[in-house]
């Protein structure tokens, strides 16, 4: 790290996304907007119509007579395995010809002169089916088949039902948690260009260039070497293109192949909604005892989740769940257990806070609902429940909570947000207002960072000094519009003392940074900034190994900064150091790698630390809805959010702003409904709605909590910044069952994710079942 008293002129600063520019003035190049080479043809899939059942027959002769069409595509046109699973799993077919296992499960797909007689002839197809008795649609319907994708799992530790048993008080209750859709503005798309000697160049807009490399390979049946997989941007991920972006790649693979033509797939938005996972929704059951004060004694709590129809990334997703249950709270005896359940839906997958939001919105939940039955204000539940310094400080999991701000940071915002002040005033308001109701919430987060597979822990980096100075970067990282290309270029900057404007951001490419691992997790910046460092460390050591050798200085400190080299009393520029260099035969290139140090994580044992540390962040958000309608309005949020020593505070208050918007979405408007043949019924904007500039209040302060930084060795000191932001929006959720609940002071109003107006409407309703 930098020496104590370093003045940072490039990183920790201020400082616009480097594309910032290019996206106001519609002129960043998308994967679509990429001249297409001579001679490209349009890729369509042909998707099934029932969500379970057999392929009796299936003719596509008209598919191929229809007009532009150049040929179709089935499993047997497949060089290699038919799977596009990311754990290899078998069961995410690239076409299926025998067995349906979901509504738009890819069947064919057309390779025609123009997408449009692409699409038209895919709806040629003539299929016939014997259809299943029922489909498995619901986390309900699961259940009662017993139909799992994956074994049960849990954590434990003592006795929690013995505790529950004696304590002073126990609840039990139940919450619905709705799933959500990625709604990226740039689509599912790639584009393949077979090259010589069965190589094959694969533009995706995927979060992880790697593993579409991988699944091309598998389905073409050639070695690694021979795919080159490239991403320079996309226009949003969430986790949607962390897995599901290799079908669409390996598509357009075989259809290269298949053609020696370049081959391009792009989604429509329908198809793209209804082909795609989403986040993974479910039922939470619980039990919990505690005190008169309402201190926890013991929790137990199950979660049975919709998988889908395939596994996917469900494992680690539901395991996140369950690291995330306990949110910023100890409990002193626990069980928590988690049901992955197999139905006839397309596969959930990684969606932004990887399972973690619903963990954390139920431990939201039990707070509240202890603060009803004890009469105390949610936020006194809360913190009597925190986790402590040096005593109830261990989680369900056997990690030690280091760098505990909770205390330190929820009580700075309930002071700057006037919390307690506004609590009355709505109190005041509720009492003389019959049918429009308020109601508040300030809720915490804790939030691990680091994958829990570890593997998927490390980094790669490659940094090339041209001899004019100026700087090539490339690493292991996907830019989805989160500035991670402008942190790491800051980086690079910073260390070598030069403007951001000299580093040169290129594409992720596997054939430059190999064995990649997804940008997720919110570990982009840890991992591929301290690989970056790592390349021009190398770098460095040699320039001041030559500034030694030529001023005859030697344990003489360099200093790299503004545009110059400094050694002593004498000095150069950055540029005429490169050429120098050069000219002296020394290497002016270095990979860099990085792993994160001292995690671990045995699963079979379910102990360990599967986290390097934990972000840490607060809301405070204020609501109003009218009990007639079930309307909702967000009318304030203040948010005060831990980033550690912020490598760029512009980019991480906007990725803080975006990310609990996107995280109010999913609690109060974002409904995905299927009927019970299987079918989406919310696959367009027409009928699934993600918030709108209006849905924003006017009232919304975000401030970065001022700390020392991170304690661990990370880049800077700072932290993960990604997904931690989604889950203070829970403090929206809260709010709205504040206000609900006080209509009828002592009673728990049943309120369902996402508080839609027919939900918030039932919940009112359930407050005179009670």
């Amino acid at each position: 790290m930098k020496p104590q008293g370093h003045k940072f002129t490039v990183a920790r600063q201020a400082l616009p996304h480097d594309s910032a520019a290019n996206h106001v003035a519609g002129t960043a190049r998308y994967l679509d907007d990429l001249p297409e080479p001579a001679g490209t043809l349009q890729v369509v899939p042909g998707c099934a119509s029932i969500a379970a059942g057999k392929i009796t027959s299936i003719d596509l002769t008209p598919v191929r007579n229809a007009p532009g069409v150049v040929a179709v595509l089935t499993p047997k046109d497949i060089p290699g395995h038919n799977d596009t699973s990311p754990i290899g799993a078998g069961d995410d077919p690239v076409f299926t010809d025998k067995k349906v296992t979901f509504f738009g499960q890819a069947l064919f797909a057309v390779i025609a002169e123009t997408r449009l007689a692409a699409r038209k002839a895919a709806k040629l197809a003539k299929v016939e089916y014997e259809p299943s008795a029922k489909p498995l649609i619901s986390v309900a319907d699961a259940l009662v088949a017993n139909s799992e994708v994956f074994d049960g799992y849990e954590f434990r530790r003592g006795e929690p039902q013995d505790s529950i048993e004696k304590a002073d008080n126990i609840l039990s209750s139940t919450l619905e948690i709705g799933g959500q859709e990625h709604f990226y503005l740039e689509g599912q798309i790639a584009l393949a260009i077979p090259g010589e000697n069965g190589d094959m160049m694969v533009h995706s807009s995927t979060q992880h260039p790697t593993e579409v490399q991988h699944i091309v390979s598998h389905v073409l049946d050639v070695p690694l070497h021979a795919v080159t997989v490239a991403t320079r941007r996309m226009g949003g991920g969430f986790g949607g293109k962390e897995s599901q972006a290799s079908q669409w790649g390996a598509i357009a693979a075989i259809a290269a192949h298949n053609t020696q033509r370049p081959c391009k797939i792009r989604l429509d938005r329908d198809d793209d909604m209804i082909m795609t996972g989403k986040r993974h929704d479910c039922i939470v059951t619980y039990e919990a005892g505690y005190s008169d004060s309402g201190k926890l004694n013991a929790v137990e709590v199950s979660f049975a989740a919709r998988c889908g129809h395939s596994a996917d990334l469900s494992l680690g997703v539901n395991d996140r769940t369950m690291f995330h249950a306990d949110n910023a709270y100890f409990y002193p005896d626990v069980r928590i257990f988690s049901r992955r359940l197999k139905t006839n839906t397309v596969s959930n997958t990684a969606f932004r806070g990887f399972g973690g939001p619903q963990g954390l919105l139920f431990a939201e939940r039990m707070m509240d609902d202890i603060a009803i039955e004890t009469g105390r204000d949610p936020l006194d539940v809360r913190m009597e429940n925190f986790y402590g310094i040096g005593q109830d400080n261990v989680t369900p999991y056997g990690m030690e909570v280091p760098d505990n701000i909770l205390a330190e940071l929820v009580g700075q915002l309930e002071k700057t947000s006037n919390y307690r002040a506004r609590k009355t005033a709505i109190d005041a308001f509720n009492a003389q207002s019959p049918y429009l109701k308020k109601g508040i919430a300030l809720t915490p987060v804790k939030f691990g960072i680091s994958f829990t597979l570890m593997h998927l822990n490390q980094a790669g980096a490659l940094v090339h000094v041209y001899t004019d100075g100026s700087v090539y970067l490339n690493h292991a990282g996907t830019e989805m519009g989160q500035g991670l290309n402008t942190k790491v270029a800051q980086v690079v900057a910073e260390e070598f003392g030069i403007p951001l404007s000299s580093v040169k951001i290129s594409a992720t490419t596997t054939d430059k940074v190999p064995n990649t691992g997804p940008t997720a997790a919110s570990a982009g910046s840890d991992l591929n900034g301290m690989a970056a460092k790592n390349a021009t460390d190398q770098i460095r050591e040699r320039m001041v190994a030559f500034l030694e050798t030529q001023f005859d200085a030697k344990d003489v400190p360099v200093i790299f900064a503004n545009g110059m080299a400094t050694i002593g009393q004498h000095s150069m520029s950055f540029a005429d150091l490169a050429q120098q260099m050069y000219l002296n035969r020394i290497s002016l290139s270095a990979t860099g790698f990085y792993s994160t140090p001292h995690i671990s994580w045995n699963r079979d044992e379910a102990k360990g630390t599967p986290f390097f540390y934990f972000a840490y962040g607060a809301a405070c958000s204020e609501v109003l809805i009218d009990t007639f309608t079930g309307e909702l309005k967000v009318t304030a949020v203040d948010i005060l959010h831990d980033v550690g020593k912020s490598l760029n505070p512009a980019i991480d208050i906007g990725q803080i702003e975006g990310g609990f918007v996107q995280g109010m979405g999913w609690l109060t408007t974002e409904e995905l409904v299927w009927d019970d043949q299987g079918r989406l019924r919310t696959h367009a904007p027409s009928t699934y709605k993600i918030p709108c500039a209006s849905d924003v209040p006017e009232h919304f302060t975000t401030s970065l909590f001022e700390s020392d930084g991170n304690v661990q060795d990370v880049i800077y000191r700072s932290k993960a910044v990604g997904e931690p932001p989604l889950m203070l929006a829970c403090s929206v959720f809260s709010a709205i069952y504040h206000a609900i609940a006080g209509m009828k002071p002592g009673k728990r109003p049943v309120l369902s994710a996402p508080a839609t107006p027919e939900s918030i409407l039932n919940a009112i309703a359930s407050l005179e079942d009670n």
